[in-house]
């Protein structure tokens, strides 16, 4: 049973279109997030290794968990980096002698 109140979105992936209750200011995310994962099956399904669309979007939700996990590492990476030199730079106006 459907809800008829609640907003919809409709996306696509692998050719097979999909109705995805979403709120009206998510509509955008959502398309967005759908055409991404969309051109990740396709990559996968080009392959030709990998046959059904439930095992094609596995692989492609396995690989942009990766593509996140990789970029949240190289987030705190950086930001630990940045704290670095900040405690750096602190240290060194410290022991800077005022005129």
């Amino acid at each position: 049973m459907t809800d008829a109140s609640r907003p919809t979105t409709e996306i696509t992936l692998l050719g097979r279109s999909y109705v995805i209750a979403c709120p009206p200011d998510e509509q955008d995310k959502l398309e967005r997030a759908a055409r991404y994962l969309d051109r990740a099956m396709h990559g996968i399904h080009a392959r030709g290794k990998v046959l059904g669309a439930e095992k094609i979007a596995i692989m492609a939700a396995l690989n942009i968990t990766n593509e996140l996990l990789e970029t949240l590492e190289a987030q705190r990476e950086g930001e630990q980096s940045l704290s670095q030199l900040s405690a750096r730079l602190e240290q060194a106006l410290t022991d800077t002698p005022r005129r």
